[in-house]
């Protein structure tokens, strides 16, 4: 199976230059069940990563822009009513599919972005009352400029919480930078993707890392950095036991890359920013960066003794 990760890894690296460690992420959520939001400026490759990943795994995938005014139906799909067989007929909609890309997703409504919660929480939509099951895996990327860009609708706490990571591009470094340049002058991808597991391959990957081991250590580990946010030390909202959820299932994922089927408190502090600093979002206009809230949180506990502060 390891080889097979790191082929999937190899390969999106080529298209999508210079960033290891995001597309490391962006797999581990995937893996972990989770679903991904990706915040930055236009033109960073948020949607060639998005793009390549599900081709590089055999995924249906589909493209849905969010704009002011897209409707919850043009999300989900709706039923029509069919007059030769007088019966309603459901045409679905781009959510049907294994991975969906809602790309500037807070530019649409915020009645547009809440047709995503059901979707992303229970792999499920309603429409005129009829339940309708979604594919298996089911994997929302959402990508959204910075909140301080025009035309933007903020994501609420309950919609952030849905996300498992969060993470940016930024800019590719100089060599990474001359490499998009070169290849400017082809339109789309710069290989042609193979696939590199099949659906049953990712759904075993998904199974296994379910059962990678978390020790008792580890998990007083993960309950301590959890506590420390809801001390009242840091003015930022506190972490959730969902939260804590989404913190071990990315860790056994991230772990499960790294060939192992145990957790280690590195693997939790590994992915600790991007699980949790879109949750903790500051409760003060004036606060510091998000960025160093993680950072505090983590240097004050002792993966050793961790209900010990330091």
């Amino acid at each position: 199976m390891q080889s097979l990760i790191s082929g999937v890894l190899a390969q999106v690296g080529q298209v999508v230059l210079g960033k290891p460690k995001q597309i490391k992420l962006a797999l581990a959520c995937l893996l972990a069940k989770g679903h991904l939001l990706i915040e930055d400026l236009p033109g960073m490759g948020k949607t060639t990563l998005a793009h390549t990943l599900a081709s590089t795994l055999g995924l249906s995938y589909q493209r849905m822009q969010f704009t002011s005014d897209l409707l919850p139906a043009d999300v989900v799909g709706i039923s029509v009513f069919n007059t030769q067989d007088q019966s309603f007929e459901l045409h679905k909609g781009p959510i049907f599919n294994q991975v969906v890309l809602a790309d500037e997703i807070n530019r649409a409504s915020p009645k547009t972005q809440s047709a995503l919660l059901e979707a992303m929480e229970e792999g499920r939509v309603s429409i005129d009352g009829t339940t309708h099951p979604l594919p298996d895996p089911f994997f929302v990327i959402a990508t959204q400029n910075p909140i301080y860009h025009a035309g933007t609708y903020p994501l609420p706490e309950s919609q952030l919480d849905r996300f498992m990571m969060r993470i940016s591009l930024g800019f590719p470094d100089v060599l990474a930078e001359k490499q998009i340049l070169l290849s400017a002058s082809k339109i789309g991808h710069s290989m042609d993707e193979k696939l590199c597991l099949t659906l049953e391959q990712l759904q075993n990957i998904q199974y296994h890392i379910e059962g990678v081991y978390a020790s008792d250590a580890v998990l007083d580990y993960t309950i301590a950095l959890l506590q420390q946010s809801r001390s009242g030390v840091l003015n930022v909202n506190p972490l959730s036991p969902r939260a804590g959820k989404a913190l071990l299932c990315a860790a056994k994922a991230w772990a499960f890359i790294d060939s192992r089927d145990h957790v280690l408190p590195e693997d939790i502090q590994a992915v600790f920013a991007n699980v949790c600093e879109h949750r903790l979002q500051s409760t003060s206009p004036l606060s510091p960066d998000q960025s160093s809230y993680s950072q505090q949180i983590l240097s004050k506990i002792d993966p050793v003794t961790p209900f010990k502060h330091t």
